[in-house]
Formats: C-alpha cells, sequence, structure tokens
C-alpha cells in the first residue's frame, strides 16, 4: 500500500545540509518545502499545513524563535522538530518554551531526525506507521527490473535503460544530446520523443501533466522524485 504524501516544512540557510535532507526524505516519499528564511517559512505556513516543521534557528532575516511564536500565535499543533549548532539550556528552555516538540545538536544524523519525526506524528495520531514508508519507495532498481511504487513497470529494453539513467541522474537537467551519447541506442530525436512518451504513459503521465518526468523545453529533461 502506497501511503500518502507527508508534507515536511524544512527551514535550513545552509545549502549543503538543506539538500542533504531534502533528498534523503524524498527517498522515502515525504513531499519536502524547503524555505531558508524566517518570512519565507511564516508564509508558507499561512499557505498550506504541514505534517511537521523542521526548523533551523540561525536564519538569515531573524531568528527561528520567530517561527515558532507565530505558530504558538495560531495555536498551531504541528509538531516542531528545532536544529541548532548550539548545545545551550537556555536556548533549549527556550525553544520549548515557544511550542518546540524537539530539539538536535547539528550536524544532525538523519536517521535520528527520521526516527524523531515519526515518534512526533504517532504522538500526534496520524496513523502512520514508520515501516510503511520505507516498503514502498516511488522508484527502485532491482537487479534487471524498475519498480515504480513496488510494481514492475513493463518496460522495452531501451524505456528500461532511459528510465534506469533517469532515476540515477534525478534532480538535474539532463540534455537530449546527453541521451544520446550515453544511450547510443536511443536513436534518433524522434525515437527518444516515443520512447520518453511511452514511458511517461507507463507512470500514469503525460507532457503537460508532469510530475516526475519533465520537460525543459530546449534542452532536454528533469526527473524527479
Amino acid at each position: 500500500m502506497v501511503m500518502e504524501e507527508l508534507k515536511i516544512l524544512l527551514v535550513e540557510d545552509d545549502e549543503f545540509a538543506a539538500e542533504l535532507i531534502y533528498n534523503y526524505f524524498l527517498d522515502y516519499g515525504f513531499e519536502v518545502i524547503y524555505t531558508l528564511t524566517a518570512a519565507e517559512a511564516i508564509e508558507k505556513l499561512e499557505q498550506i499545513s504541514y505534517d511537521v516543521v523542521v526548523l533551523d534557528l540561525n536564519l538569515p532575516d531573524t531568528s527561528g524563535f520567530e517561527v515558532l511564536k507565530h505558530m504558538e500565535n495560531k495555536n498551531s499543533t504541528t509538531p516542531v522538530i528545532v536544529t541548532s549548532a548550539y548545545d545551550d539550556k537556555n536556548i533549549k528552555l527556550r525553544s520549548f518554551k515557544y511550542g518546540a516538540s524537539d530539539y538536535m545538536i547539528k550536524p544532525i544524523d538523519l536517521e535520528e531526525l527520521e526516527a524523531r519525526i515519526w515518534v512526533h506524528l504517532k504522538r500526534d495520531n496520524h496513523g502512520v506507521m514508520h515501516s510503511h514508508m520505507k516498503e514502498v519507495p516511488i522508484f527502485e532498481i532491482k537487479d534487471f527490473m524498475i519498480l515504480f511504487k513496488g510494481k514492475k513497470l513493463d518496460l522495452t529494453t531501451i524505456e528500461h535503460e532511459l528510465l534506469k539513467y533517469f532515476i540515477k541522474n534525478r534532480n538535474r537537467i539532463i540534455r537530449r544530446s546527453e541521451l544520446s551519447v550515453v544511450l547510443s541506442s536511443v536513436g534518433t530525436e524522434r525515437s527518444l520523443d516515443n520512447h520518453i512518451k511511452n514511458i511517461r504513459k507507463k507512470l500514469g503521465e503525460n507532457s503537460k501533466d508532469a510530475k516526475y518526468l519533465k520537460t525543459v523545453y530546449g534542452v532536454g529533461y528533469f526527473f524527479n522524485f
């Protein structure tokens, strides 16, 4: 069973740390919305609801405490895991005073962060177990098969090679010329278009409404999950 994506609001001004957290949780089916300032975080919180907030205290515009205060004023029940470089008792106590659910010292261990997130989600009666998310990754390359949400995709040899390349090179723009060089079996541009169209069809999407295999017009493709 594929679970509904859980939404994480990640507030972190360290781009390297943010990328690590972002990619880690994407792998397990979370939807991660990333922002690097307190102002942007507050704006995001006003727009939609989140299952959990991972909040750095040291932000470029103001302290993460302003985000905690905003959530407290809104009577928010969303768990907030504060991350900080400061192992300081007073800062910890202040964080909890303003409604933080947890406090982690940087550098963050991602498996520990994930475990703490699930603890707080279960406390808030989300009723979702940790193991469910890990059992069904969105894409999985297994032996000579590609699994999509736990089910084997019926792919031709070329489609298999293309999709495998997209999966291994996700979250970056892949030029059409790159595909022709790396995968000599792709053939002409017209045949490449047909292969892409067939892959999208098997993923249940199309070029106009693509969630995973997106077209970057005039350049190539962007594969994201």
